[in-house]
């Protein structure tokens, strides 16, 4: 089935406003005071990592002092935010720059 220009436009756009909305990454920041494990289980529970992603974030974190683990909607990232630092790891939410 042939799309027509029209239908292929509305998609292109339907797009573009779907990576706007990924506009925002939660940051984790590095300590002295959490273990590697902690912060894992953390990024697994609550970010839905898998154990490999959770382990690659967590030493980028240790070796460059923080690291966005999840981007996405504002509205979607606070509440993992604040589940992290209940934890007593140090998170924040910050806007990506634009292109």
């Amino acid at each position: 089935m042939m799309r027509t220009a029209n239908q292929i436009k509305e998609s292109e756009e339907i797009d573009l406003l779907t990576a706007k909305e990924a506009s925002y990454q939660l940051i984790v920041w590095n300590d002295e005071v959490n273990s590697f494990e902690w912060v894992i289980l953390a990024l697994i529970e609550i970010c839905g990592h898998t154990e490999d992603q959770a382990e690659q974030c967590s030493l980028i974190i240790h070796h460059k002092g923080k690291y966005g683990v999840k981007e996405g909607d504002f509205d979607i990232l606070k509440p993992m935010r604040e589940a992290i630092t209940e934890r007593g790891i140090s998170a924040t939410i910050e806007a990506m720059a634009e292109c």
